[in-house]
Formats: structure tokens, sequence, C-alpha cells
């Protein structure tokens, strides 16, 4: 309770420094928040190590240009850690004794401390420590895009050269688990005995969503090819090396499949659309209108779509798109790797177009041992409340809302949206 009502009161003071208005910044301190977006690590002691976080790390890419905010030395790592763990000199052994004394409920603590009620762990797998309702699990599914021999696409981007390494891992995985050692000789076989069972899979385990993390190994760029060219695609493709372009088709096809199976299952569909880590990451291939024909595709009515990151630094895109009845977005990873003022200003034209597909979210990642889930994830609340309280203190003092209506949008970009698209209770 303590280490919450610090988290309270430095949401207030940081606050105080902008134009927010107080009584709406004490009110948004208080709201227990619904987390779209995070990669929780699991609680572990002694030699075990959590590995599972993400489908990609970053870890392995080549030294590239930080944000500001996030560079070492920038004073946010030490205000985080001392804010969720008090003044101690060693931060990193503050943690651990607090997970051994914690053990598995380690992670809900920290989300005590953020005003956090549920989070969406975007994971490999959950596991010990990370269990439901504070964590909802979001698998990724790349890798079933992937199903043929990746290392030519793995040469075209030093950024990549490692990532299609770690997409036939977990296609290996997937297979194992639906109980086969490669994929099967025909499309229709491996959508039958593997990408549909691994979805259902994942839909008994507790999934809410899936993730795509896509755009770190190419274009958002998603014809609707024919089944049967796909098939003619794949079967060629298992004897002979494909070329780029015939492989594009066989991965249009299987993300469309997927995307509808996810409809009929009830799993929303989260694409990372935004700018990413790495020096080389194409971030053309990224602008969320190349979804756009995904999103209208009649075939595809059933299935709602989430674009985390908001689209950055295509915002006004992802505005529009906003206008489309199953496509919604979040603000995660905006709020460590922006000013609450950048934000502010991205979720104002949100909230004035589309309030109720905007949700909340901190993308909490284990960066390094001094910013870690913790650390982000206290650094993206702290500013993602900030900026929802200036974008709607601004709007008030425009006349363009009342108070009460303020403290509604607040509710429904920090809970109620998340509540309503996950048919959360």
């Amino acid at each position: 309770m303590i280490r919450a009502l610090i988290a309270l009161v430095a949401v207030s003071r940081l606050a105080a420094q902008l134009p927010i208005d107080s009584q709406l910044a004490s009110e948004i301190a208080k709201i227990k928040a619904i987390d779209n977006h995070a990669h929780p690590v699991r609680p572990t002691w002694g030699a075990d190590k959590d590995t599972d976080f993400d489908a990609l790390p970053v870890e392995s890419m080549e030294p590239y240009t930080e944000p500001v905010r996030t560079r070492d030395g920038s004073g946010l790592a030490l205000e985080a850690s001392r804010a969720l763990f008090g003044l101690s000199p060693d931060y990193k052994a503050r943690r651990k004794q607090l997970t051994e004394q914690m053990h598995e409920g380690y992670a809900e603590w920290v989300l005590d401390q953020l005003g956090i009620e549920t989070m969406l762990a975007n994971r490999v797998s959950m596991g010990p420590g990370l269990a439901a309702p504070r964590f909802l699990w979001v698998p990724f599914e790349d890798a079933l895009l992937f199903p043929l021999n990746n290392s030519g696409l793995a040469a075209k981007n030093s950024d990549r050269k490692s990532f299609f390494a770690d997409e036939d891992r977990l296609l290996k995985r997937y297979l194992k688990e639906s109980g086969l050692s490669e994929p099967p000789a025909t499309l229709d076989l491996y959508l039958q005995k593997v990408v549909t069972p691994t979805l259902e899979r994942h839909k008994r385990g507790g999934a809410v969503a899936v993730k795509f993390e896509v755009a770190y190994l190419r274009s958002f760029d998603f014809a609707d090819v024919p089944r049967s060219e796909a098939a003619r695609v794949y079967a060629a493709s298992r004897a002979l090396p494909q070329g780029e372009v015939a492989y594009k088709a066989l991965q249009d096809f299987l993300l469309r499949y997927i995307a509808g199976e996810c409809g009929r299952l009830g799993l929303a569909v989260h694409f990372h659309a935004a700018a990413a880590a790495g020096g080389y990451f194409q971030i053309a291939g990224t602008n969320p209108l190349l979804l756009e024909t995904l999103f209208d595709d009649p075939k595809l009515r059933s299935t709602n779509f989430v674009m985390l990151h908001g689209g950055w630094p295509f915002t006004r895109e992802v505005a529009a798109l906003l206008a489309k009845p199953n496509v919604y977005t979040d603000f995660s990873g905006q709020t460590f790797n922006n000013y609450p003022r950048a934000v502010a200003g991205v979720l104002r034209e949100w909230l004035e177009y589309a309030p109720d597909k905007v949700m909340f979210g901190t993308d909490a990642y284990p960066f390094s041992d001094a910013m870690s889930w913790e650390e982000t994830g206290w650094v993206a609340n702290t500013t993602g409340r900030q900026a929802l309280g200036l974008a709607l203190s601004e709007m008030m003092r425009d006349g363009e809302i009342s108070r009460d209506r303020a403290l509604e949008l607040a509710r429904m970009v920090l809970r109620d949206n998340a509540r309503k698209l996950y048919k959360l209770k």
C-alpha cells in the first residue's frame, strides 16, 4: 500500500509540472488500469531464468541510436527504481530480495505499485507467477507465417539475421506441440494439423488475443492471395528454393487465414505498428495504411485488430483507420520513448475522433538490469497518465468537454475500452 501511494504521489507531482487540471490528475492516478500490451518477466529465483518474454528479443541487434529518454544516464531508470524499491543504493539486489521473498506473488506486487489491475502479457508462454486474472496471455503467431526455408530472408537485413532463426525455433516448438517434427507436405495439411490446432491450443491456454511482430521481418503489404496460389507455392518450395515474391504470397495468404481463424475463436489480432528497435528497422513498411485492405476484408469482419504503439510516427494515419468498426489502438511504447506533451498531442487527436477505440498500454520490457520491465512499466505508466491528463485538461479548457466527460474518457482509455474489447468482467 505504501508503494502504491508513492506511485500516485509521483504521478501527481509530475503532473503539477504540466498544465494538468489538479482534480483530474488526482482522479486519473486512482484508476486501476488495464494494460493492453506489455512483456512482463516471470518471477524467477536461483538458477532459473525466464526467456519467453519475447519471441524476437532485441538484445542481439547491432548498436543503434536510442531515444533520449531511454539512454543510459537519463535519470528515468533511477527515478523508477527509487519509486518501486525505495532509496536502496543497490536496486538490483533489492529487486532480487523481493522476488525471493514473494516468489510467485512478485509480479502481481509490481502491478499493485503501478495501479494496474490487469496486464496483457505478450509472451511465448506464461508460467508460475503470471496467472489470470491479473495477467492475460497474448502469444506470438509470426512463426506460422514462415514455414519454409528462411535463410535467404535472414540475409536481407542485418537486424533480421537472428530473428528468422528465432522464428524457426518457435515454429519447431509449435510443430512439436502439434505432434509433428516438420511441416506437412501440403498447405491444406499444414493448416489442418499445425496452424488451426496451434491457435486453438493458445485459446484453451487462456489467450485473449494473438500478436504479430511481423514488422520486424517484412512489410505490412499483405495482398489477398487465393488459396490455390498459396498451395502451389507451398508445394513447389518444399523441394526447391522459393523466390522471395512467391514466398511473400504464401505469407500473405497465411496471415489472412490466421486472422479469420482468430475471428472464429474470439481472439483479437495485435500488430506491432510503429518504428521500433534497431538501426535498420524498415519504418516505411509499418505505415498502418498498408493494413487497410486487411481491415476492409469482408471475410474478416468478425476479427478485431489492434495497432499496438499507435503507429508512431504514423499517428494521424491511425486516427483515420479508427473509423473502421473492427480497428483499435493503444499508446504503449510511446509512453517511455516520448515525453508526456508529445504523447498528449497524439491522444487528443484520437480522443476527439474515436475515444472508444483508444487503450492504455506500457510495453513494459526487460531492456537491461537498470531498466527492466518493472522500471519501464513505471516510466510508461507515469508518462501515460500524465499525457492523458494533459490531453483531457486542454480539451476542457477549450470547451470541448466537461469535467464529467473528461473523467469518463479517462476511465474509457485506462480500462473500460479494453474491458469491452476483451469481454472482461
